[in-house]
């Protein structure tokens, strides 16, 4: 299971056997290679190798749609991951997609219930 950040440091997502999930363990995706594709096979993104979810902003959209494949089980999840390391800042030419695709990628802040 390998953890994902967002550019700010925050723990997001996990990649594991193939498929990228949420911190509440939906799946977000499949992984080919490094690019990233959502549950209906559209293209997303790559993950770096500092372990986030990146796009080239001048990236047309239009990318071969790949066969998703089928819905995988529930990973379970730790109860926390390792703090993330210090991230350099992106050229303006990437996009990390936790924070500009935030409505197909949930951030954790949204996802767990409040301290109240």
């Amino acid at each position: 299971m390998v953890p994902i950040y967002r550019t700010d440091g925050e723990w997001v997502a996990v990649f594991q056997n193939g498929h990228l999930f949420n911190v509440d363990r939906e799946w977000l995706g499949f992984v080919v290679g490094r690019d990233v594709y959502d549950t209906s096979g559209l293209y997303l993104g790559y993950l770096s190798n500092d372990k986030r979810l990146l796009r080239s902003r001048s990236q047309p959209e239009e990318r071969a749609r790949k066969q998703p494949p089928p819905h995988p089980g529930r990973p379970t999840m730790p109860g926390n991951m390792p703090l993330a390391p210090m991230f350099p800042a992106l050229p303006y030419g990437l996009i990390d997609l936790f924070e500009e695709l935030s409505e197909k990628l949930s951030f954790v802040s949204e996802t767990r219930a409040d301290m109240e």
